[in-house]
């Protein structure tokens, strides 16, 4: 099957589960949920597909830009979709599905470009990359379970009634799992900055240094909001500023430093 088919099917059935849920968030009933994770499910399938056949050949794994934001997406989508058959999470799906959509698109019509990597060479490197990609994930879902807070909040502010069950959980369901997350993704990001200070030969070099302090800042912010939490109750608008901010830097940190210089100084 072509490189470019197995995108383009991934991004119509996420579209389907995008509007599936969208259109009946609010519905008495809620969304359909058998349509909504038979398009979501098949998605997957595809998008692991598809992913597979762009990253591993026979010279090596290539881990360009477009193939990580990929493989950073499935996994995202993933964990939400698992999460969502046992949690009422169906306020984030659409945000989720819809950006997965956007991914799968962009892989179908834009050029992958190659950076081949050897994990199979070495295996610390590749077990670095991996507690990286789960730091990572944690983290940005932590980002969405904040957003999913903030709204459940400010509508018990305003009391205005909101449907229980399959889409709205308990504001305190989903303040305890934002927070397990943020203290699991910022334990995984920690030991992934120790052990790249520690192991990675470059990691000081001019062409990381952006990188690393980015994702030292993130660390900080992350682990301020933690202590902050545990010790001074900072819930709410301090605890969704802080997230957002450590995300956005976290997502800086790689896939813009990425960006700049793969695809902006390859065109200079």
């Amino acid at each position: 099957m072509s490189l470019a088919l197995l995108p383009l099917l991934a991004f119509f059935c996420y579209l389907i589960a995008t509007v599936a849920v969208a259109q009946r968030l609010y519905h008495p009933q809620g969304p359909n949920l058998k349509l909504v994770f038979s398009a979501a499910i098949t998605g997957i399938v595809l998008h692991m597909l598809g992913l597979s056949e762009a990253m591993f050949g026979s010279d090596g794994q290539n881990f360009s830009l477009l193939n990580v934001s990929s493989l950073v997406c499935w996994l995202i989508t993933l964990s939400f979709t698992v999460t969502a058959l046992r949690t009422p999470i169906a306020l984030l799906l659409p945000i989720v599905f819809g950006f997965a959509a956007l991914v799968q698109l962009a892989v179908a019509i834009l050029p992958a470009g190659a950076q081949v990597q050897h994990f199979e060479q070495n295996t610390w490197l590749l077990l670095h990359v991996i507690v990286a990609f789960i730091a990572y994930v944690m983290l940005i879902m932590a980002t969405l379970y904040s957003l999913q807070v903030s709204y459940i909040s400010q509508r018990l502010k305003q009391k205005t009634p909101l449907q229980t069950g399959a889409v709205f959980p308990p504001l305190m369901q989903a303040e305890q799992l934002l927070f397990r997350l943020l203290l699991a993704g910022t334990v995984l990001l920690g030991l992934t900055l120790l052990s790249g200070a520690i192991f990675t030969a470059d990691w000081f070099a001019k062409h990381n240094i952006h990188k690393n302090m980015l994702s030292l800042l993130a660390f900080a912010l992350f682990s301020l909001l933690l202590i902050g939490h545990a010790r001074l109750g900072w819930r709410g608008r301090v605890a969704n500023a802080l997230t957002i901010s450590a995300s956005l830097l976290l997502t800086l940190a790689y896939f813009g430093s990425r960006f700049v210089r793969e695809i902006l100084l390859q065109r200079l």
